[in-house]
């Protein structure tokens, strides 16, 4: 199987390319710096001949680059994500998540169809509320959140992204979906027993949880390569948390 991620210099992108090598998956990385990648990444992964990489701005490239990129995935993960400074807060592309989102998207349904839906997962965070579950939080939270949105374009993209997905991907035979919200990004140097639920089992902002980066790119390594575990979570937006004594 190959598969295509996108945000592969990120912090947790670049796990995600070593968790998918370790389950013997090919994988086609776009990043705007190879330099970047090569400093983040050991060098037995970059001499890795299943690991191909291509330099480039992913909004900049065509729509038939795009589906060069795409032709012959069966996956597409995206752990894009705004850059935690001034620039990447408020700067553009402000809708980078969302515009790659739909671009990726588009690309895959126009190139020939391999009989089975190919795999997008989403990156996402647990402050996004899966609408269409029910999802429901206090008055408060719900306040809260409201003055995140409007102050704070990067969670307004993220929530674009999931709704695009959820609203135009609802019934397709060429993409199937999955969104992963983790809750309070940490870092650890290896997989450690975690926990999904379909929805949040805490709140976001007044008791958030903690998740190991490492743990979400072992999570979506395993949507990719585990049929069961695919069909379990597809169409839905599963929250993850390290597992507590």
């Amino acid at each position: 199987m190959t598969t295509l991620v996108v945000g592969a210099s990120g912090a947790t992108g670049r796990l995600l390319i070593q968790q998918l090598l370790a389950r013997d998956e090919r994988v086609k990385v776009i990043v705007r710096s190879i330099t970047a990648l090569n400093a983040l990444l050991p060098v037995e992964v970059l001499k890795d001949k299943r690991l191909v990489i291509t330099q480039a701005d992913l909004l900049s490239l065509t729509d038939a680059e795009l589906e060069a990129q795409v032709t012959g995935c069966q996956a597409v993960i995206s752990c894009l994500g705004h850059n935690l400074n001034f620039k990447g807060v408020f700067g553009q592309p402000r809708h980078l998540v969302t515009d790659a989102t739909q671009r990726l998207c588009y690309a895959i349904s126009s190139t020939p169809s391999q009989g089975i839906p190919v795999k997008f997962v989403l990156l996402n965070t647990t402050g996004n509320r899966n609408v269409l579950a029910g999802e429901k939080t206090s008055i408060l939270e719900t306040i809260i959140m409201s003055f995140i949105r409007a102050l704070l374009p990067p969670h307004a993209d993220n929530e674009n992204a999931a709704a695009y997905l959820q609203q135009h991907l609802y019934c397709t035979d060429t993409i199937e979906w999955v969104v992963v919200r983790p809750d309070s990004l940490i870092n650890n140097g290896s997989v450690t027993d975690y926990e999904v639920h379909p929805s949040p089992i805490r709140s976001a902002i007044f008791n958030a949880g903690k998740t190991s980066r490492i743990n979400v790119a072992h999570f979506m390594s395993q949507l990719v390569s585990n049929q069961d575990m695919w069909q379990k979570w597809k169409s839905q937006m599963p929250v993850i948390y390290n597992k507590t004594a």
